[in-house]
């Protein structure tokens, strides 16, 4: 039988999220973005200010970004509005015009919120630029991808991009003692359990409270879960990253200066973070294959078949045995000695190549199978380099017009490229950071 007497708010609010339960009332209960809405933070000073510009909020998933868009309508007395770029199209955003416009004749101020604004095409964000610089609007506009890449350069002249970072464990714990709280049971985690569920969440804030969430509806009462246990009941978060945008290009370009760098290990770590994340190996294969000839070069040809082979290897075993080919090639690159000799000349050649035209190589190096080509002195005093001294006759290659070039200066192959020393001091770095050194 029902209750008559219960609380229906209540009732509603007990069967929502606890994420959503938790969202901050205030800017100030507001965590781990402590840079925007700590006591100096670039949000809080703003507000201080008593005056907002559009702001575009770029981060992760889980950080706060929507919330704290709604915070600060609320702070500053501005109507807000909510729209997300998947759902709304050139129609939805005329009628959030108006409605800001006949708002801003009564004298109010409308702050726009607008989720996944890097979903609108270029046409779609220029729509914006005219409500923004009469003021109608002040746009905050939500993305987890690089700005630089997604929006127009009109749309961020107009706009201040604030960045939201990654939630810290420390940040998180605090979510979990509110939850906690708000519960009013504790999180029946054993202690290393509870570290492990904080890793899983990886820096989102709203993952971590619902996987707070499935722990507490899997538990029986007294029950206590190790990490075992706890691995079997939320299963594994996915790590945030998109293979066609910016966490795929980060790593990426982690990797091969990890490798140019001449640093085993943290190669090692973003192959490994890659594969984890399920990039295709044959796009890893591919790139140690480029930083092979890229990095090291002449410095030690050998690299280049060793990258190659490892290719092959995973082409003809698959996953995952062939990825232990592709981090042999991996520690293989990071240890060579290393020269850029060969792709800088090739990027000189190419420009002086571009530049020059079609201009005809000296007549001495070219064939002459014709009497006209003879006639004209084609191949005339050309040396045979086999038959001169040391087999080499030093003659000119280059067009006349063109004049002598130097692209490849070759590596050199002294102390100061000596792998070894570069291996000790890593690990003497790594002694020192531990305490040990």
């Amino acid at each position: 039988m029902s209750d008559l007497f219960a609380d229906p708010a209540a009732m509603d609010n007990a069967k929502r999220p606890l994420a959503d339960r938790l969202r901050p009332a205030s800017l100030a209960e507001v965590t781990g973005q402590p840079h925007l809405t700590g006591a100096d933070g670039a949000i809080t000073r703003m507000i201080a200010s008593g005056s907002l510009g559009s702001m575009i909020f770029w981060g992760p998933p889980g950080t706060g970004k929507t919330t704290v868009a709604r915070l600060l309508a609320g702070e500053t007395d501005l109507a807000f509005d909510q729209i997300s770029a998947i759902f709304s199209g050139v129609a939805d955003l005329k009628k959030v015009f108006e409605t800001a416009r006949a708002r801003r004749m009564s004298g109010r101020q409308t702050l726009l919120f607008v989720d996944e604004i890097h979903r609108f095409n270029r046409a779609q964000q220029d729509s914006f630029l005219p409500v923004m610089e009469d003021g109608t609007i002040v746009l905050v506009g939500a993305t987890t991808e690089n700005p630089s890449f997604e929006l127009n350069a009109a749309l961020l002249s107009r706009a201040r991009v604030l960045t939201f970072k990654s939630h810290d464990e420390e940040s998180l714990e605090s979510l979990l003692v509110r939850a906690e709280t708000d519960t009013g049971k504790p999180l029946p985690l054993e202690p290393d359990a509870r570290t492990s569920l904080l890793r899983m969440a990886d820096g989102d804030g709203r993952a971590v409270l619902t996987l707070a969430e499935e722990v507490w509806r899997a538990a029986r009462d007294d029950e206590m879960f190790d990490t075992e246990a706890l691995v079997g009941i939320v299963q594994r978060r996915a790590p945030v990253y998109d293979k066609g945008q910016d966490g795929h290009y980060n790593l990426i370009s982690a990797l091969h200066k990890s490798v140019r760098g001449s640093d085993p290990d943290a190669a090692l770590y973003y192959l490994c973070r890659m594969f984890d994340a399920g990039e295709d190996p044959l796009f890893l294969a591919r790139r140690l294959v480029r930083m092979a000839s890229e990095e090291i070069g002449m410095a030690d040809p050998q690299a280049l078949v060793v990258a190659n082979a490892a290719k092959d290897a995973y082409d003809f075993l698959g996953s995952p045995e062939g990825e232990l080919a592709l981090a042999q090639a991996c520690v293989y690159l990071a240890t060579a000695p290393k020269s850029n000799a060969v792709y800088t000349a090739y990027k000189a050649a190419r420009r002086v190549a571009k530049e020059g035209g079609s201009l005809l190589p000296p007549k001495h190096i070219l064939n002459a199978p014709t009497k006209l080509m003879k006639a004209e002195g084609y191949n005339e005093g050309y040396r045979y380099d086999h038959d001169e001294p040391d087999a080499f006759s030093g003659q000119e290659y280059f067009p006349e017009k063109l004049g002598r070039k130097q692209f490849y200066d070759p590596p050199e192959r002294g102390f100061e490229r000596d792998i070894r020393k570069r291996l000790e001091f890593w690990s003497k770095l790594r002694k020192e950071r531990s305490g040990k050194g």
